[in-house]
């Protein structure tokens, strides 16, 4: 079995937080594989020390899948090195952030197309073709 000890923290030991958020992760990939159940980590409400959400950062990487929404503000998605582990980043029109996330499903939710959206997507192919 996979401990938060098994995750490198590039840049040596990490800081108080860190290493907790990582195990944090892992026990979530649990839920998600043995009970489809998808788990959001706010990091907007945890106390980070200096330089303790880059090594967070540092410690997820990069996957291979990045996503950019515009809707009153940028929002930023992307995959870790771990899949199914996204960093998701909310910034208002001023680029400030307003959200940070790890999120811990197969597919982020704020991906996903709203039924409300995908009727008037039909209305208009439909009156494209009447």
């Amino acid at each position: 079995m996979s401990t938060a000890n098994d995750i490198p923290i590039q840049g040596g030991a990490a800081h108080g937080n860190v290493r907790p958020i990582l195990f944090e992760v892992l026990h979530a990939l649990d839920k998600l594989l043995d009970d489809d159940i998808p788990t959001t980590i706010d990091l907007a409400g945890l106390p980070f020390g200096p330089g303790e959400l880059e090594k967070l950062e540092a410690a997820l990487g990069h996957g291979e899948l990045v996503a950019q929404l515009n809707a009153l503000g940028t929002s930023h998605i992307r995959e870790t090195a771990y899949p199914g582990v996204w960093w998701v980043e909310h910034r208002n029109v001023n680029d400030e952030v307003t959200g940070r996330y790890i999120e811990i499903t197969r597919f982020p939710e704020i991906l996903s197309s709203q039924d409300a959206d995908i009727g008037a997507a039909r209305a208009r192919l439909r009156e494209t073709f009447e």
